[in-house]
């Protein structure tokens, strides 16, 4: 549906509930990328939420052979993996990108290519900021945008997840409706009130 669409690229996560073997992970990315051959793909590791992570062993197999498999997002928060797929796939021009808020900087420092924030969707300017900063060379600049996002970022794991997100958008004065259910926007009180104080901390109200 995504390529009938002309979409830019598809970026597709490991399966959900299952446990599979390394072999069956292989087939998964490389038959979804198959089936859309002339469509970028980035695979998404993202542990947290599936239960297992992606081996640079897998990513470095995936990208050698599967031509359309042109880079990953890293959730992993494990720099030591973010750099590895970076070093093993450098070789091909393979795109790494930081998938944790709080470690943009650090994944820069490794050789991402630039993060997919969740933040970027209600302080943009920060998650930007973090990025030009590092690519203009002030890294000492980056260094501090990275940590005036970080307090921000992790005020929201209080909340329900992704819904933390719009209760931030909404402090903002944004209309951006209420979330799926069974997630509920966060109710007042304490975790509601320590996103508000880091948003307002930060500039962001």
């Amino acid at each position: 549906m995504a390529a009938a669409h002309n979409v830019a690229g598809i970026s597709i996560l490991q399966p959900m509930f299952l446990k599979p073997t390394a072999k069956e992970l292989f087939l998964h990315f490389k038959t979804i990328a198959e089936a859309v051959p002339d469509t970028p793909m980035l695979i998404y590791n993202n542990p947290g939420r599936v239960g297992y992570g992606l081996t640079a062993d897998l990513i470095t197999d995936l990208a050698h052979a599967v031509p359309n498999i042109v880079g990953m997002k890293d959730t992993s928060g494990d720099i030591t993996l973010t750099e590895e797929c970076v070093r093993r796939n450098r070789d091909i021009g393979f795109k790494v990108f930081g998938g944790k808020d709080t470690l943009l900087y650090a994944s820069l420092c490794v050789g991402a290519v630039g993060g997919v924030c969740t933040a970027g969707n209600y302080m943009p300017y920060l998650i930007c900021d973090v990025y030009n900063k590092f690519m203009e060379g002030d890294l000492k600049g980056s260094l501090e945008a990275q940590f005036k996002l970080n307090p921000v970022r992790l005020s929201m794991d209080g909340a329900s997840f992704p819904v933390a997100a719009k209760d931030m958008s909404i402090l903002q004065g944004r209309d951006v409706g209420e979330p799926y259910r069974p997630s509920l926007l966060t109710e007042p009180g304490p975790v509601l009130d320590k996103i508000r104080k880091a948003m307002d901390e930060a500039g962001l109200l």
